[in-house]
């Protein structure tokens, strides 16, 4: 199947271009004083009792000293959604085939490109705690840049690919040039380089939920004595490197499921209607981290108070401005199936002038939130919460940062688009240029 290339107008260039540009890293020493600045903070939402019943479980998962403040976070959210981000992350840090302190080291270099001292503190906890290399490898992370001679020297060389891509998928979703990830691809097999980019995506949503959440840094993430949960035998990057990955009991399994679902006519009229979507596809390559991930969106959707109307046009504007092809796709092929007229669709490939005041406010916020995540004031913030509500305003924000992780992942590993999406996105604004 081809690759097209979605040529979306002149606002999607520039604010493409606004979101892209390079800027230099800052230390990990900066973003840990600011996070000890943080650790008298209010976040932006209500945050849950430590000492609620339903956080203890999350809380020994996770081995604080008191629940995780982006646990706590997900008060205002159906009652397993702190349960289910718990799972979630420990899932994407322990499970897997790639070492615990390889995807900490990602997260800090995450943390590092989108200013996030809250994910900063967490990522260099767990790196301190992941093997004997952890502190070498922190050390390493604080200087400001990955290229050039001398930097990352405390990271072995699958190591370094793996920061590197992170650092390139973080900044660009198209930044890893087809050079780098053949570079990538010759140390990693097709299942890990699908971890790697999980990864990514992971912390690409968790970076912009904690400093959109402006969550207050728990004392104990900063504690350099502390401990994180134990990894487990991925711990150390192992000798030698299979060509290919052996199908896990796990894939067959997630996989058996997620095909009976994909022939469900009740499921299907909830979704797309494309069957089993690609991404999916890719991403039940790694189901052990694939299922928590896919438990936690469905529990924060459960009692959704915003519209998928509201939503998609949210999706849109985030996929056209990372200038992600097959979700942009999806997000055309959704509003039209919600009855969104052409010429509004039109419309929205040039400017804002044909949304609704209430459908722009969301805009303009995913926009800021994509762009520059530790920059986002309380007045942008605030002017979510006064259109849609409390509760409406984080939905809107948890989509925002879904869309963070979905264009890395699809167009990070330039998954084709379904024939259905394509035919939909020709119908409305005609032929396609392959890329």
């Amino acid at each position: 199947m081809r690759i097209f290339k979605v040529t979306l107008g002149l606002i999607a260039l520039a604010l493409t271009s606004a979101a892209t540009s390079v800027a230099p890293l800052p230390t990990v020493k900066s973003l840990l004083t600011k996070a000890s600045a943080r650790v008298q903070g209010t976040a932006r939402v209500p945050l849950s009792a430590d000492d609620e019943q339903t956080l203890e479980e999350a809380r020994l998962r996770l081995n604080g000293a008191t629940t995780p403040n982006y646990v706590r976070a997900l008060k205002q959210m159906p009652p397993q959604s702190g349960q289910a981000l718990a799972e979630a992350m420990y899932a994407f840090l322990y499970r897997g085939t790639l070492p615990t302190g390889m995807k900490a080291a990602m997260g800090v270099r995450i943390a590092q490109v989108n200013d996030s001292p809250y994910v900063a503190a967490h990522m260099a906890r767990v790196l301190r705690a992941s093997s004997d290399r952890g502190p070498k490898a922190l050390a390493s992370l604080d200087r400001p840049a990955v290229d050039g001679p001398g930097p990352l020297d405390g990271l072995d060389e699958p190591e370094r690919l793996a920061v590197r891509y992170a650092e390139q998928l973080t900044r660009n979703v198209h930044g890893v040039s087809p050079e780098d990830f053949a570079r990538t691809r010759a140390v990693f097999n097709d299942s890990e380089v699908v971890e790697l980019t999980l990864t990514v995506a992971f912390f690409n949503y968790f970076t912009r939920y904690a400093e959109g959440l402006r969550l207050p840094v728990e004392k104990w993430a900063l504690d350099a004595s502390g401990t994180a949960p134990a990894p487990a035998a991925n711990t150390d990057w192992r000798a030698g490197v299979p060509r290919i990955a052996l199908i896990s009991d796990e894939e067959m399994a997630a996989t058996q499921a997620a095909l009976a679902a994909a022939k469900d006519p009740a499921q299907q009229s909830r979704s797309l209607g494309l069957g089993m979507a690609n991404s999916q596809r890719a991403m039940l390559r790694v189901p052990t981290m694939t299922l928590p991930w896919r438990a936690y969106g469905t529990a924060v959707r459960e009692k959704e108070t915003i519209g998928r109307d509201i939503k998609l046009h949210v999706s849109f504007a985030v996929s056209v401005l990372n200038d992600c092809r097959y979700c942009t796709l999806h997000q055309v092929l959704g509003l039209r199936r919600l009855g969104v007229d052409p010429g509004k669709l039109m419309a929205m490939r040039k400017d804002d002038s044909a949304l609704t005041p209430r459908e722009a406010v969301a805009v303009k916020f995913a926009r800021a939130l994509t762009t520059r995540p530790g920059a986002l004031t309380d007045a942008e913030y605030d002017s979510l919460t006064k259109e849609f509500g409390d509760v409406g305003a984080q939905e809107l924000l948890l989509q925002t940062c879904n869309f963070a992780f979905m264009n890395r992942f699809t167009d990070g590993l330039m998954l084709p688009s379904e024939d259905e999406a394509i035919r939909v996105y020709q119908e409305i604004y005609g032929p396609l240029s392959t890329r």
